[in-house]
């Protein structure tokens, strides 16, 4: 192993595969900090039981900070504050829960977010008249500045069928 090209070699790809030299990749609460700032996102619909066929924009600001186990980003959707959304994290089950504060409104609807690599699921379900359906939101960063999003639904957790698509481009 004195050749110095196979060296140089296994050091590039060292560097390459690391984010930041010396950076270790964020844990925990750490992770929710790639949604700050200020996001581009074109969503297309589809016709379903659950949603309707059409296309929408919108310009997403996260003002985030984190205090102690807390996590909270203040939402702005279109220039307007939508939303305080509070992240904790259970590291005994690797999940993350969050409580978006809504002004106006008395309760709090709290959803999971399950991370697994790049892909970050918001699963939740309803029921009605005895029958519950699933739904998620599955977000796929393709780079550290974007990402591809969905949204299903399912009748058994088994058969997941499309309700929305897109993708949002985090502006620098």
């Amino acid at each position: 192993m004195n050749n110095p090209c196979v060296i140089t070699a296994l050091i590039f790809i060292f560097v390459c595969a690391s984010p930041v030299l010396g950076t270790p990749l964020p844990t925990g609460l750490e992770k929710i900090a790639v949604y700050a700032g200020t996001w581009i996102t074109e969503t297309g619909h589809f016709a379903t039981p659950y949603s309707k066929v059409g296309k929408d924009s919108a310009t997403i600001k996260n003002d985030c900070w984190r205090s102690g186990d807390y996590y909270a980003c203040n939402q702005y959707v279109n220039g307007k504050s939508k939303a305080l959304l509070i992240y904790t994290y259970d590291a005994k089950d690797n999940t993350y829960t969050v409580y978006p504060v809504v002004a106006g409104k008395d309760d709090v609807q709290t959803s999971k977010l399950i991370i697994h690599g790049n892909i970050w699921t918001f699963p939740w379900n309803t029921k009605e008249k005895g029958k519950t359906t699933y739904f998620r939101v599955i977000n796929v960063f393709t780079a550290p500045d974007t990402i591809e999003h969905r949204e299903e639904y399912s009748l058994d957790r088994v058969d997941w069928y499309p309700m929305a698509q897109g993708y949002e481009n985090k502006i620098p």
